[in-house]
C-alpha cells in the first residue's frame, strides 16, 4: 500500500446511502471553497491532508481570553477595553454559550434540504444595545506594526468563518448583528528581555459579514459528496500543486 493512503480512515465519511444526518463543520465548508478535491478526498474517501502542527501558544490566549471575559460576563459589565474603544457590546449572558464554544461540538443547524448538520465553535458572543448578538473571533499571532485591517489575501477565510458563524446563530432564532469582532493579540518582539513574560498589542477590528453565500454554498457541497469521481482541484492549492510535482518527478 502506497504511502499516500496509509492515514486513510473508516469514520466521518460522507456515505451517498445512507440516510443518516452527515456533520460538516466550518472548517471544512472553507476546505471545499479552497480546493474541492482535496474536499472529496477528505470527507468522501476518508483522505485528509497532512496534519500541521499545532498552535499551542494561540490557544493559551485564547483561553485566556475567554477567561478575562468571563470574568466580566459574570458581573453582567463592559469590559474596559471596549469602553475605551467606544464599542456598543458587553460580554453576553447565554446558556448554550459553554456547549457553543466546544470544539467537535459547537453550534449546529440542520440543513434539511441536503441533510447535512453544519457545525461551528465560536470563541464569544457580546451583546449590544439593542439585543443583537455580536460574534466575536480571537486571533493571535507576533508580526511587526499594529494590525488594523483584514487586507491580506488569506483574510478571506477568517471572514468566511466569521459569516458562518453569523448564519448558525441566525438559524438558531438568535437575532444578530452584521457587525462582528476580531479581536487580535499581536506579539510584541521588540522588548530588549524575554523575562519570562509575553506582552501583546490588543487591536479590535470590526467587520461587516454577509452571510448570503452560505446556502448556495452548502449546495454546491452536497452535490460535490454526491459524485461518483474526484473532482478537479484548485490551481491555487498548494497541497495538490505539490502532488502534481511529485508524480512529476517519479512517474
Amino acid at each position: 500500500m502506497s504511502s499516500f493512503y496509509k492515514g486513510k480512515r473508516t469514520r466521518n465519511i460522507y456515505n451517498p446511502d445512507d440516510s443518516k444526518p452527515f456533520k460538516l463543520s466550518r472548517s471544512k465548508i472553507d476546505r471545499f471553497i479552497e480546493c474541492p478535491r482535496c474536499f472529496y478526498l477528505d470527507r468522501r474517501l476518508g483522505v485528509d491532508r497532512p496534519p500541521g502542527f499545532p498552535f499551542n501558544l494561540n490557544s493559551a490566549v485564547d483561553s485566556l481570553l475567554k477567561n478575562e471575559f468571563d470574568a466580566i460576563r459574570i458581573k453582567n459589565a463592559q469590559h474596559p477595553f471596549l469602553l475605551e474603544k467606544n464599542i456598543d457590546a458587553r460580554p453576553a449572558q447565554h446558556e448554550k454559550l459553554d456547549k457553543w464554544r466546544e470544539n467537535f461540538v459547537g453550534i449546529q443547524y440542520h440543513h434539511e434540504e441536503t441533510n447535512l448538520i453544519i457545525t461551528g465553535a465560536i470563541d464569544d458572543l457580546w451583546q449590544n444595545s439593542k439585543h443583537e448578538y455580536i460574534v466575536v473571533d480571537y486571533k493571535s499571532t507576533a508580526k511587526k506594526g499594529r494590525i488594523e485591517a483584514l487586507d491580506q489575501g488569506w483574510h478571506a477565510g477568517y471572514k468566511r468563518q466569521m459569516e458562518i458563524y453569523q448564519w448558525l446563530l441566525r438559524k438558531n432564532n438568535l437575532l444578530v448583528s452584521d457587525t462582528g469582532y476580531f479581536l487580535y493579540a499581536n506579539g510584541i518582539t521588540d522588548r530588549p528581555s524575554f523575562d519570562a513574560r509575553l506582552e501583546f498589542d490588543m487591536t479590535i477590528i470590526s467587520y461587516e459579514g454577509h452571510d448570503d453565500w452560505i446556502d448556495g454554498t452548502i449546495e454546491e457541497i452536497y452535490g460535490c459528496l454526491n459524485k461518483d469521481f474526484i473532482p478537479k482541484s484548485s490551481s491555487n492549492c498548494d497541497y495538490c500543486c505539490y502532488q502534481k510535482a511529485i508524480d512529476s518527478v517519479i512517474f
